[in-house]
């Protein structure tokens, strides 16, 4: 998907400053970086720097330097030369020429060998490459865009990266703001992915949030950012029950009731939860047991103990009778045990 097509939604004042940023920088040809968390939305902010640039009719070119090893990385980055090594049959065309008089965002910078921070840093400086096997210096024009996670400084200090290649890049430096920081975007954001993937559900309307579900989105941390809200807002509501009735609870782990904490693996031998409910026994050794009865009444009284402690939260009760909370919600459901709102 082009990145012009997908909007960057936030309205909170921390990141509205960082989008004015972008604005001063993007129309001043020098190369920069794009820092953040991951998930943060760090390479929509780099190509939001482009097309906003005088180059935005020329090519946008991504690489993620930590997808490719070193040698393909060189390769793919500054091309090669028929026979320049067991394989190479005809000329490769690297991205820095097919970028030429654009921008190349480079994803991930922090992870790229020194021998292709080396040819970077030549790049950066001087605007020429050459080919792997080849010998010919070719001129690029292109606006070198970085991208990261990782504290470069901190790196370069610890001689990871190349101190000068980071001097180079670091004419300005854009931080995106993580998701925390920036809570007033928080509901907005998660209404807007509800509402695309009620269309993708082919559902009539999205009917909101409830309160719990609310409280949950607002006082969680969000490691993964963006990314990880679109998630958890999309599998909420394709998991929900009912499209026509807001959205009780937001689905935080994919894997609550699959593994625990400790556990490498999905764990074989779950255990009972610890709450005091007895196993209805007969009153004699003679007496008929109805299990179906006996199930039912034995189930009944381990969600209301559950319930009971976790004074009717049912992510609390869940976790205690180690299921996941749609499982817990089918069992509510099933003995009409839902507590009424």
């Amino acid at each position: 998907m082009d990145n012009r097509s997908q909007p960057i939604l936030g309205e909170d004042p921390r990141f509205l400053a960082a989008l004015e940023h972008v604005s001063r920088l993007a129309p001043i040809n020098r190369p920069c970086l794009v820092i953040g968390e991951r998930g943060s939305g760090k390479e929509l902010i780099a190509a939001r720097l482009h097309y906003l640039s005088a180059r935005w009719g020329g090519p946008l070119v991504k690489v993620n330097c930590a997808a490719l090893s070193e040698t393909l990385l060189d390769t793919e980055l500054f091309g090669h030369e028929a026979g320049a090594f067991t394989g190479a049959t005809k000329r490769h065309t690297g991205r820095f020429e097919r970028a030429d008089g654009g921008s190349i965002i480079l994803d991930e910078i922090a992870t790229a060998s020194p021998v292709v921070q080396e040819k970077l840093l030549r790049v950066v400086e001087y605007g020429e490459i050459e080919r792997v096997g080849g010998s010919e210096v070719i001129d690029v024009d292109v606006r070198v865009i970085g991208v990261t996670n990782e504290n470069l400084k901190h790196l370069a200090a610890q001689g990871k990266f190349r101190a000068d290649l980071l001097d180079r890049l670091a004419f300005d430096v854009i931080a995106v703001p993580p998701l925390r920081e920036r809570p007033d975007d928080i509901l907005p954001m998660a209404e807007q992915f509800a509402l695309e993937m009620t269309k993708r559900l082919s559902r009539q309307v999205f009917s909101g949030f409830s309160k719990h579900a609310i409280q949950q989105l607002q006082n969680y941390d969000w490691p993964g950012n963006v990314r990880e809200l679109r998630n958890a807002v999309e599998r909420s509501l394709y998991m929900a029950d009912d499209g026509d009735k807001p959205v009780s609870h937001i689905v935080l782990d994919p894997f609550a009731g699959i593994w625990s904490e400790t556990d490498a693996s999905p764990s074989a031998t779950s255990t009972m939860p610890t709450v005091n409910a007895a196993l209805p026994r007969p009153a004699d050794a003679d007496t008929e047991i109805d299990f179906k009865t006996a199930t039912r009444d034995y189930e009944i009284s381990l969600l209301n103990t559950a319930m009971g402690r976790a004074r009717n939260n049912q992510t609390e009760a869940a976790e205690m009778l180690k299921l996941n909370y749609h499982q817990l919600r089918r069992l509510l459901e099933k003995y009409n045990l839902l507590p009424s709102r």
